[in-house]
């Protein structure tokens, strides 16, 4: 039995370097913007849902996320049919994972755990954060958006203050020192409760 560590954040708060070091030290990480993007690539499972309802959407044999773009653009209510077949593929793949991992702590990476009320199925919950200061300057200094885009991302998102005030655990990621020692903190915790269970 695998201890089911929630992970999310809001945009540029250090998801995925944080992830990433769960999985240094030994963690299973199961990343949802990954099982999204191998569902939608070539013999994916998503891609012949897709294609039956938005058969524009299938090029190559993938599912283009710039032509989804441009349908959701178009029609808002394609939205609500991407996502009726998308979430219960990611859904499946999310406790295919759980129920193969041999780690003692699977940490699940999924940005709106808390917008899509997943929470209550896992046994605790670590939240991401920054200064909204450091979270515009990370984000606008990747160069992949405008702050128009990054606006519409934030809107869309429950604040960050909400999403801290209902997970077990909060990791500063101002430093990668920082966040590691915060990491190791949550690791020792998990390990403690599964020692004391």
């Amino acid at each position: 039995m695998t201890f089911k560590l929630g992970l999310t954040g809001s945009i540029g708060m250090g998801k995925s370097t944080t992830a990433k070091m769960f999985a240094d030290l030994g963690c299973a990480v199961w990343d949802a913007d990954a099982a999204v993007h191998r569902m939608y690539s070539k013999g994916g499972a998503a891609v012949s849902p897709m294609q039956a309802v938005f058969p524009t959407a299938i090029q190559d044999g993938a599912v283009s996320r710039d032509a989804l773009k441009e349908i959701i653009g178009t029609d808002p209510s394609a939205l609500t049919q991407v996502e009726k077949i998308v979430h219960p593929l990611v859904a499946a793949d999310r406790d295919n994972f759980i129920a193969n991992s041999q780690s003692e702590i699977t940490v699940l990476d999924i940005p709106l755990l808390f917008e899509n009320g997943s929470e209550q199925k896992f046994d605790a919950v670590v939240c991401v954060s920054v200064s909204p200061e450091l979270q515009r300057k990370r984000v606008m200094d990747r160069g992949t958006m405008t702050e128009a885009q990054f606006e519409s991302i934030l809107a869309k998102q429950m604040p960050i203050n909400d999403k801290i005030a209902k997970s077990d655990y909060v990791i500063e990621t101002d430093t990668m020192d920082h966040a590691l020692a915060q990491v190791k903190v949550v690791i020792e915790d998990i390990k403690q409760r599964l020692a004391d269970a």
